[in-house]
């Protein structure tokens, strides 16, 4: 089985030392978002988990425990983009993300680290003409470390909208003038360039728009062929297979304008005071109304069949 730890918030960057310690402990609460007293707990073990996927904007807190990882199966997503403070309040200098980048593919391997550039969105200072040139200077910093890089043009969800009101979408002329030229830079620094959630639209330029987290990529991850059980992806758009996360909403410090996972910060910040290390759950501990159920587990690995690479 796959364990995501990405979808909801960002557990490198901010709770590294809370996942390192369920590592240690062997297993992980996840309260539902829909149905607080139900909680499903997850163990960690190799024999069950074939692989768990990040996706941070900070993966340096995460290089001190890379020794508890080592038995597990990764596949890492690190977000660069050209934002800064004013959209962005609490990443980290983008210098000190690609260093942290380049250790970490050093560690897991170029296959098992992907760049995301993401969300894209267009004013007057981040113009076609800068995404381009910010774009072209963060490919050839991570030329050969990666071979796959990700791209999405900004949703306006309602919490976007909200947080981030002067925000557009992308006009159809603008992104296509970004994929041509996307994809040409990543194709010259040894990237495949993989449009997230966009369709087809980009594929006449030389996009690979299977999905930017595939069965197939989590299999050449894994390094073997897997029996995928039956999935339903949250958008129709999105062909990734994304499920088990163990992060939680409203609790990502980084407080992007642009985040569909934050609802404001006021609440991220309650979570944040709320946080225990040393607890099963990301925020809070266990409660007497809780409901908790183990997780049915079990490896996906095809023992009968190992790829070649």
């Amino acid at each position: 089985m796959i364990i995501n730890t990405g979808q909801r918030t960002d557990i490198p960057g901010f709770y590294s030392q809370w996942l390192a310690i369920r590592l240690r402990e062997g297993s992980v609460m996840v309260r539902n978002p829909y149905n607080p007293t139900a909680v499903t707990r997850y163990r960690l073990s190799p024999d069950v988990v074939d692989l768990i996927g990040f996706c941070t904007k900070n993966p340096a807190p995460m290089l001190d425990h890379m020794a508890l990882l080592a038995p597990y199966r990764q596949y890492w997503y690190v977000t660069i983009t050209p934002y800064g403070h004013e959209i962005e309040p609490n990443t980290p200098d983008k210098g000190e993300v690609l260093r942290a980048f380049r250790a970490l593919s050093k560690i897991v391997g170029a296959d098992n680290i992907g760049w995301r550039y993401d969300p894209i969105f267009i004013d007057e200072r981040y113009t076609v003409q800068r995404h381009i040139r910010d774009f072209a200077f963060i490919a050839r910093s991570l030329k050969g470390f990666t071979h796959n890089v990700v791209i999405s043009f900004i949703d306006l969800y309602e919490k976007t909208k909200r947080n981030f009101p002067e925000a557009r979408a992308v006009s159809r002329e603008d992104r296509h003038a970004l994929g041509r030229a996307l994809v040409s830079l990543a194709r010259a620094c040894g990237m495949t360039l993989r449009p997230c959630g966009e369709g087809d639209e980009l594929a006449d330029y030389g996009a690979d728009c299977s999905g930017c987290m595939t069965t197939a990529m989590v299999e050449r991850a894994v390094g073997s062929r897997m029996r995928f059980p039956a999935f339903i992806p949250a958008r129709e758009s999105c062909a990734c297979y994304l499920a088990c996360d163990i992060g939680a909403y409203n609790t990502c410090g980084h407080l992007c304008r642009y985040c569909y996972a934050n609802h404001d910060e006021r609440a991220v910040r309650e979570n944040m005071k709320n946080h225990d290390p040393a607890s099963p759950l990301l925020i809070g501990r266990p409660r007497p109304e809780d409901v908790v159920r183990d997780a049915k587990q079990a490896s996906w690995i095809d023992p009968q069949l190992r790829m070649e690479f």
